[in-house]
């Protein structure tokens, strides 16, 4: 069994809102509603309002309370209970009042009465209420800062109850606690030091959200039995979760007594919904506290919880107010840049500044930006990967990453902590920020590691340590941790800069779309010019013929010379225009997809260029089977063509080879991750790198007219439209005199 087993055993199942058990400083009653017949009731009753518990079952609660207090019962029944608690009750016996706070509350059919006795005959006025409060309320909204005003409330709590020790006990993120005011006569202060989230599991501070104020007047009590155990309505155990008598889980009693506590009262602190902290009263002797002035702690707690939202608001004013600052200077600076990537890289500073972080990487599709002190690119995807499962409402945050992924243990020291926020789900837009690494020396109440004890049977308990002495820890694999304003500046950031985006993407949709109509006009132009160049060039040629044919005896060895010039050029221009021609109807034609073996295609492409050059010996390499791919099957073998055949002419080596073969996507900056790439490699006499991205311009020749067996200087050209008409991309590597290599995608969905 592991240890993870063991608490969550011990801690986090415990079923404490069903214990079947009361504290024994007052009496329970269930009633069946709306008979208000007693169903239940608490094995204490004769000590309490001198009833036995089998007097009272069955019996209508008139059995103990007069008609107008039954009046009383039924009014707060029909309005919030919680606004009218508690109610002034008395029962007679002997002819002697006894009296008593009344707690009711309601779960479906079934009404819960609880009754303390009090203390003292009648209730706490509203005028002593408001003197009791009044001067702690206005202290406590005048308070400057978080922290004074915590302390102002554990001081004035501790001269309102009397207990031994108050404290101010505050949750983080991850549910630990730690103590952040106290007020108390006792030698040793527990302030500043920390608890584990198991000292508090989650099912305690669930039900602390449910109930603002609980109350252990002495933790050495013998638990009260409900008669009958089970309730006869539904024949489960009483869900006793609103509950004021309840009893205390035996860990939570244990935990106590090894604390030296022996009376507790706690109070929730609320904010934005969710328990914030709890004001801790401790006392080291038995010590009831009445309702009505737990009524008034209770509403110094809520007035702190709707304070806590205004003294964390005014924390840190004026690095909140840098903040937004800067946060608008970077969103201007932003929408200025041609687009977002761009902006982004520019800005790298401001982005780092914008959450103070040391790092950060900005993920656009495959391409990753890494700005300072960041994991590898490699690394950051992985982490991105996981991420995208773990995000919440576009946000992920953590100080401490190796908790929750190991496999960023080895990049902790630059990474612990990460902020990360999703642009765009559909373009996989994401920026990470990361902080290194900050070991720090925590001080716990007690070793935070609970020790297990193993009974004679071989089962493991967890239980609570009995130490709560000063023990400190060195904390590694942790950041400092990311402040609510800056999380908050991170979700304003990705509203403005979708903004940026959306409207850099019209600008870019209009640029678009006026492009492809001047390519479609450009298109159309070179086809009716080429189409109409053709026939006078054609007149042209044939006159040239003519005359030499016809005044042959007339022209002397120079004119003669000068009409085959002009024949040649003539059918120069007429081979421009003709692939010009081809070029332009390459982009009118559509695409006729249909599955296609490329290793048909090639080996077709081979036999043909093999019966044209009959004279050149060259070694076709194969290394293996080509895949099948939707395409346009006579594009597709045009481009092969073009590729093995430049192999072939720009090659000066007399053992010439070219070898045709795919790769499967690995990472590396230009081979696609996704799509296979093909290529065709060869040992001819290469490319200078000045010249790598000339070579796909139409008409680019980098040699003579007539070098290498001449040409149009087109080719690649119309193998780069034939790619790109395809959804892919083509680029060349290449050293000079030992050869190029000619890669090629196609777009993913055509691949199979």
């Amino acid at each position: 069994m592991t240890d993870e087993t063991i608490d969550l055993t011990n801690c986090d199942r415990e079923p404490i809102h069903i214990p079947n058990l009361i504290q024994p400083h007052g009496v329970l009653l269930v009633l069946q509603a709306p008979t208000l017949e007693i169903i239940q009731v608490s094995s204490n009753s004769q000590e309490v309002v001198a009833r036995q518990p089998e007097e009272l079952l069955g019996k209508p609660l008139s059995y103990l309370f007069n008609v107008k207090q039954i009046k009383l019962i039924q009014q707060c029944l029909a309005e919030d209970f919680e606004s009218i608690n508690p109610l002034n009750l008395s029962i007679k016996r002997l002819n002697k009042s006894i009296y008593f706070d009344g707690i009711v509350h309601r779960l479906d059919n079934i009404i819960i009465l609880e009754l303390e006795p009090k203390q003292a005959k009648g209730q706490i006025s509203f005028f002593n209420f408001y003197q009791q409060v009044r001067g702690t309320i206005t202290r406590i909204q005048k308070a400057p800062t978080l922290l004074k005003m915590c302390q102002i409330v554990v001081t004035e709590v501790r001269r309102i109850t009397g207990f031994e020790r108050v404290m101010v006990y505050k949750f983080d993120q991850e549910g630990a606690g730690s103590v952040i005011a106290e007020d108390t006569n006792q030698e040793t202060p527990y302030l500043d030091l920390h608890y584990p989230p198991s000292d508090i599991p989650k099912q305690a501070r669930q039900l602390y959200t449910l109930n603002w104020l609980r109350l252990i007047p002495d933790a050495s009590y013998q638990p009260v039995a409900l008669i009958p155990a089970n309730n006869p309505l539904t024949n489960q155990p009483l869900d006793l979760s609103l509950s004021v008598l309840r009893s205390v889980s035996p860990i939570h009693l244990e935990y106590l007594q090894n604390m030296g506590v022996t009376a507790s009262m706690s109070i929730s602190l609320m904010h934005e919904k969710k328990l914030w902290g709890l004001i801790a009263c401790h006392h080291s002797s038995p010590k009831y506290i009445s309702y009505n002035i737990r009524t008034v702690c209770e509403f110094i707690g809520q007035v702190m919880s709707v304070e806590l939202a205004n003294k964390e608001a005014s924390e840190d004013i004026d690095y909140k107010s840098q903040l937004k600052s800067l946060q608008t200077q970077f969103v201007e600076e932003l929408s200025q840049a041609e687009y977002y990537l761009d902006g982004m890289v520019q800005l790298k500073s401001q982005l780092l500044n914008l959450v103070t972080a040391t790092g950060a990487a900005i993920c656009s599709g495959d391409q990753c930006i890494r700005v300072g002190k960041t994991p590898s690119e490699e690394e950051v995807h992985a982490l991105l990967d996981w991420i995208k499962l773990h995000l919440y409402h576009n946000l992920f945050e953590t100080r401490s990453l190796t908790k929750n992924y190991p496999a960023a243990e080895s990049y902790q020291a630059i990474a612990s902590g990460v902020l990360a926020l999703e642009i765009s789900r559909v373009h996989h837009n994401y920026i990470l920020w990361f902080r290194p690494e900050v070991i720090q020396s925590v001080s716990w109440g007690g070793n935070p590691n609970k020790p297990v004890e193993v009974f004679s049977d071989g089962s493991l308990r967890m239980s609570p340590r009995k130490s709560f002495a000063l023990w400190q820890e060195t904390v590694k694999g942790c950041a400092l941790p990311w402040k609510p304003c800056e999380v908050e500046a991170v979700t304003e950031l990705r509203s403005l800069v979708v903004g940026v985006v959306l409207r850099q993407a019209d600008k870019l949709a209009s640029m678009n779309f006026e492009l492809q109509r001047s390519n479609e006009e450009l298109d159309s132009f070179a086809y009716v010019a080429s189409h109409d160049l053709k026939e006078p060039l054609r007149g042209i040629h044939n006159y040239a013929n003519f005359l030499m044919e016809d005044y042959a005896d007339v022209l002397d060895d120079n004119g003669i010379a000068k009409l085959q010039t002009l024949v040649r050029l003539t059918q120069r221009m007429e081979d421009l225009i003709n692939s010009l021609l081809h070029f332009s109807r390459l982009g009118r034609a559509e695409l006729i997809r249909q599955p296609v073996n490329l290793n048909d295609v090639v080996q077709q492409v081979i036999g043909t260029l093999t019966m044209a050059r009959p004279q050149s010996e060259v070694e076709f390499r194969i290394p293996q089977p080509l895949k099948s791919v939707q395409c346009d099957r006579a594009q597709i073998n045009e481009l092969f063509s073009n590729l093995i055949s430049n192999a072939i002419k720009y090659n000066d080596k007399p053992q010439k080879w070219v070898e045709i073969g795919c790769v499967e996507g690995n990472g590396e900056s230009k081979i696609s991750p996704t799509s296979l790439t093909f290529y065709v490699r060869d040992n001819g006499i290469g490319i200078p790198e000045e010249h790598l991205d000339k070579i796909f311009q139409i008409f680019r020749r980098l040699h003579g007219r007539d070098d290498f067996g001449g040409g149009t200087g087109v080719g690649l050209t119309i193998a780069r439209k034939i790619v790109e008409r395809h959804g892919g991309r083509i680029w060349v590597e290449s050293i000079p005199t030992l050869g190029s290599t000619f890669y090629f995608t196609l777009s993913a969905e055509a691949n199979r």
